[in-house]
């Protein structure tokens, strides 16, 4: 069939070629065709069973690792604690921090691969959380300075729980030590919250730790009076206190000679326990004995 190079009696053309409305019905009879839908929906429905059955799977997954994650951080905290715990010298606040890292270093772990079971790259959170880790490390500095403090206050131990310390202006007993900071009790009864760094920076005068401390008491002898009279009694009162060491004898010194008066130190030792009833005791002693008749 030849056709004439003339536009008005050209049939309509579609893509270069001649458009028949036969072809055009026939593919709408076949994308309308009852079988093609069914077979699409019936692929549909097999691809969402599948995507199913996957993420059954990984959720099956995922809550068998939480399970037993959670159980086996448990089981690891106690066990490394229990352990510890036959080491007489390990601290319990150090044994405590000790198994708690233990336990949360599993779960950061468990949470990784239930990460992983559904397809995240774990390698990208790991970077995201070393990167985040490193963040909160220079946002916190003060903060992990007080943890790092708390370690070496508890691996080192200068002072335990109990024994009366000083540290700058500073003064209690220790009642507990902390991860971030240590509580005391000072000798009126207030309480004390000292920042591990702030002990662990300055020296520690720790009055408790040897068991045994030395005392001076200063008594002002008048010029007319005797000294070595004076001498003999702070002596026969000190060995008459049941507090006073045996093992190191007290002394009585000359620590201030004037033609006025002379100053009289009587030094002794007594156990830190007993170190301010026996001051308060001897005291109340050589303020009787000086004000009663010779």
């Amino acid at each position: 069939m030849f056709w004439l190079n003339d536009r008005k009696n050209r049939p309509p053309t579609i893509g270069g070629g001649a458009f028949h409305s036969r072809h055009f019905t026939r593919g709408l009879h076949m994308e309308l065709d009852p079988r093609n839908a069914y077979a699409a929906f019936e692929t549909g429905l097999s691809q969402i069973y599948a995507l199913a059955i996957s993420y059954s799977l990984s959720f099956f997954g995922a809550l068998v690792l939480v399970v037993a994650g959670y159980v086996g951080a448990g089981m690891a905290e106690r066990s490394l604690s229990a352990a510890l715990a036959r080491i007489p010298a390990f601290d319990p606040t150090l044994r405590r921090f000790f198994a708690m890292l233990a336990r949360y270093a599993i779960l950061t772990l468990v949470a990784v691969m239930v990460l992983g079971q559904f397809g995240v790259q774990t390698a990208s959170i790991i970077t995201a959380v070393g990167a985040i880790g490193l963040a909160i490390g220079l946002a916190l500095q003060g903060t992990l300075q007080n943890i790092a403090a708390g370690i070496m206050l508890l691996v080192l131990r200068p002072f335990r729980i109990g024994e009366d310390i000083e540290v700058g202006a500073m003064t209690g007993t220790v009642e507990e030590i902390g991860h971030f900071a240590t509580q005391l009790r000072t000798a009126d009864g207030v309480f004390l919250l000292a920042p591990n760094s702030t002990l662990w920076n300055q020296p520690v005068r720790n009055f408790t730790r040897n068991g045994m401390r030395r005392n001076d008491l200063t008594i002002t002898v008048g010029a007319d009076q005797d000294v070595d009279a004076v001498r003999q009694t702070l002596l026969d009162i000190a060995a008459s206190d049941a507090r006073v060491d045996r093992q190191r004898p007290p002394a009585v010194f000359v620590s201030d000679p004037d033609r006025a008066a002379t100053e009289l130190t009587l030094r002794y030792w007594t156990s830190a326990a007993d170190f301010f009833a026996a001051k308060a005791g001897l005291a109340a002693e050589i303020n009787d004995r000086a004000r009663s008749p010779s």
